[in-house]
Protein backbone atom coordinates (compact mmCIF):
# COMPACT_ATOMS: atom_id res chain seq x y z
CA UNK A 1 0.00 0.00 0.00
CA UNK A 2 1.13 3.55 -0.46
CA UNK A 3 1.26 6.62 1.74
CA UNK A 4 -1.35 8.45 -0.36
CA UNK A 5 -3.91 5.72 0.36
CA UNK A 6 -2.94 5.78 4.03
CA UNK A 7 -3.59 9.52 4.15
CA UNK A 8 -6.84 9.21 2.20
CA UNK A 9 -8.09 6.60 4.66
CA UNK A 10 -7.49 9.02 7.53
CA UNK A 11 -4.03 7.91 8.64
CA UNK A 12 -3.25 6.67 12.13
CA UNK A 13 -6.51 8.05 13.53
CA UNK A 14 -8.57 5.67 11.40
CA UNK A 15 -6.64 2.57 12.40
CA UNK A 16 -6.49 3.59 16.04
CA UNK A 17 -10.29 3.82 15.96
CA UNK A 18 -10.67 0.46 14.23
CA UNK A 19 -8.34 -1.32 16.66
CA UNK A 20 -9.88 0.33 19.71
CA UNK A 21 -13.49 -0.38 18.79
CA UNK A 22 -12.64 -3.90 17.66
CA UNK A 23 -11.05 -4.81 21.00
CA UNK A 24 -13.91 -3.20 22.92
CA UNK A 25 -16.15 -5.66 21.08
CA UNK A 26 -13.75 -8.57 21.65
CA UNK A 27 -13.85 -7.96 25.39
CA UNK A 28 -17.66 -8.36 25.33
CA UNK A 29 -17.89 -11.28 22.91
CA UNK A 30 -17.72 -14.70 24.61
CA UNK A 31 -16.41 -16.48 21.50
CA UNK A 32 -13.63 -13.98 20.81
CA UNK A 33 -12.76 -13.10 24.39
CA UNK A 34 -11.83 -16.70 25.22
CA UNK A 35 -8.96 -16.37 22.72
CA UNK A 36 -7.46 -13.44 24.63
CA UNK A 37 -6.33 -13.47 28.23
CA UNK A 38 -7.59 -10.27 29.85
CA UNK A 39 -4.04 -8.96 30.26
CA UNK A 40 -3.39 -9.36 26.51
CA UNK A 41 -6.30 -7.23 25.27
CA UNK A 42 -4.34 -3.97 25.44
CA UNK A 43 -1.18 -5.35 23.83
CA UNK A 44 -3.27 -7.13 21.18
CA UNK A 45 -5.03 -3.87 20.36
CA UNK A 46 -1.67 -2.15 19.91
CA UNK A 47 -0.37 -4.94 17.68
CA UNK A 48 -3.48 -4.74 15.48
CA UNK A 49 -3.22 -0.95 15.31
CA UNK A 50 0.44 -1.07 14.25
CA UNK A 51 -0.22 -3.87 11.76
CA UNK A 52 -3.09 -2.00 10.09
CA UNK A 53 -1.12 1.23 9.94
CA UNK A 54 1.74 -0.56 8.21
CA UNK A 55 -0.49 -2.65 5.92
CA UNK A 56 -2.35 0.39 4.65
CA UNK A 57 0.79 2.40 3.85
CA UNK A 58 1.79 4.08 7.09
CA UNK A 59 4.99 3.77 9.12
CA UNK A 60 6.51 0.29 9.40
CA UNK A 61 6.77 0.19 13.19
CA UNK A 62 4.99 -3.18 13.28
CA UNK A 63 7.70 -4.78 11.13
CA UNK A 64 10.44 -3.18 13.19
CA UNK A 65 8.95 -4.51 16.45
CA UNK A 66 7.56 -7.88 15.39
CA UNK A 67 9.04 -8.82 12.04
CA UNK A 68 6.96 -10.23 9.20
CA UNK A 69 3.26 -10.42 10.12
CA UNK A 70 2.91 -14.19 9.44
CA UNK A 71 -0.78 -13.93 10.24
CA UNK A 72 -1.72 -17.59 9.78
CA UNK A 73 1.22 -18.75 11.86
CA UNK A 74 0.48 -16.26 14.66
CA UNK A 75 -3.17 -17.39 14.75
CA UNK A 76 -2.44 -21.13 14.46
CA UNK A 77 -2.57 -21.75 18.25
CA UNK A 78 -6.18 -20.57 18.34
CA UNK A 79 -9.24 -22.52 17.22
CA UNK A 80 -10.53 -20.28 14.45
CA UNK A 81 -13.63 -22.00 13.10
CA UNK A 82 -16.44 -20.54 10.96
CA UNK A 83 -18.32 -19.46 14.11
CA UNK A 84 -15.28 -17.54 15.39
CA UNK A 85 -14.83 -16.03 11.93
CA UNK A 86 -18.41 -14.71 12.00
CA UNK A 87 -17.96 -13.23 15.47
CA UNK A 88 -14.68 -11.64 14.34
CA UNK A 89 -16.35 -10.15 11.26
CA UNK A 90 -19.24 -8.77 13.31
CA UNK A 91 -16.86 -7.05 15.73
CA UNK A 92 -14.69 -5.78 12.88
CA UNK A 93 -17.74 -4.50 10.97
CA UNK A 94 -18.65 -2.35 13.97
CA UNK A 95 -15.04 -1.15 14.19
CA UNK A 96 -14.89 -0.21 10.50
CA UNK A 97 -18.26 1.54 10.79
CA UNK A 98 -16.86 3.61 13.68
CA UNK A 99 -14.06 4.83 11.39
CA UNK A 100 -16.68 6.54 9.16
CA UNK A 101 -14.85 5.94 5.89
CA UNK A 102 -16.24 6.98 2.52
CA UNK A 103 -18.32 4.30 0.81
CA UNK A 104 -15.50 3.42 -1.60
CA UNK A 105 -12.83 3.32 1.11
CA UNK A 106 -15.09 1.30 3.40
CA UNK A 107 -15.56 -1.26 0.62
CA UNK A 108 -11.80 -1.46 0.07
CA UNK A 109 -10.98 -1.94 3.76
CA UNK A 110 -13.89 -4.32 4.31
CA UNK A 111 -12.83 -6.50 1.37
CA UNK A 112 -9.45 -6.92 3.03
CA UNK A 113 -10.99 -7.90 6.37
CA UNK A 114 -13.34 -10.43 4.79
CA UNK A 115 -10.46 -12.08 2.94
CA UNK A 116 -8.25 -12.02 6.05
CA UNK A 117 -10.99 -13.60 8.19
CA UNK A 118 -11.48 -16.42 5.70
CA UNK A 119 -7.72 -17.05 5.56
CA UNK A 120 -7.51 -17.40 9.35
CA UNK A 121 -10.02 -20.26 9.57
CA UNK A 122 -7.97 -23.28 10.62
CA UNK A 123 -10.59 -25.79 11.77
CA UNK A 124 -14.21 -26.74 11.19
CA UNK A 125 -14.57 -28.27 14.64
CA UNK A 126 -16.71 -26.57 17.29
Amino acid sequence: MDQELFKRLGGEKTFTTIASVFYQRVSKDPVLHEMYPEEDLGPAEERLRLFLIQYWGGPSEYQELRGHPRLRMRHAPFKVNPKAKQHWLKAMREAVDAAKLSEADDALVWDYFERAALAMVNTFED
